[in-house]
């Protein structure tokens, strides 16, 4: 099986002139489910891996896949306001305007080695957000897992000095 096949094509979602690639059909088959864990497995050593982050929210269920397959532990990068406690954030521009995502204050300690997840790459900005609040957080980045990147987007730019394994590329 080769996950392409698992992702469904939406256009004109969530706005006419965009083509949504939606990776729920390889949620709900725990073989597809299986390939892509493994396909990171097979990219990141679990032990060059301390913590994994998921980027809110699909990449909530690829960190805890991933997480649970490497036997490490999870922390959430969540949208401004979402996450209780001290947080930490940090601001950055999208296609539309700006966003601003945020991790709660001390869930990595200085040195860990992070492994960001999310499913898609698509201009970079969420990811280089991502990787600036595990810096700034005395962590390091172990490289980012994404299931799908758009190519066509340049997102790969942003975060090209990082290790970055995209499954499906369009």
């Amino acid at each position: 099986m080769h996950l392409e096949e698992r992702i469904d094509s939406y256009p004109d979602f969530p706005k006419k002139g965009i083509l949504f690639r939606d990776f729920g059909p390889i949620l709900r088959d725990p073989h597809a489910m299986s390939l892509a864990v493994d396909g990171f497995v097979r990219h990141f050593n679990p032990r060059d891996v301390d913590m994994l982050a998921g980027i809110e929210s699909r990449g909530f269920v690829v960190a805890a896949a991933l997480a649970a397959r490497m036997d490490k532990g999870m922390v959430m990068i969540r949208k401004k306001g979402k996450l209780p406690g001290k947080t930490a954030s940090v601001s950055y521009t999208i296609e539309y305007g700006k966003d601003t995502i945020e991790i709660q204050s001390g869930s990595l300690k200085k040195g860990q080695r992070v492994l960001i997840c999310d499913d898609l790459l698509a201009t970079g900005g969420t990811a280089k957000a991502a990787a600036k609040l595990v810096e700034g957080a005395g962590a390091r980045v172990a490289g980012f897992a994404i299931i799908i990147e758009l190519t066509g987007l340049g997102g790969i730019k942003k975060i090209s000095k990082y290790n970055t394994k995209a499954l499906v590329r369009y």
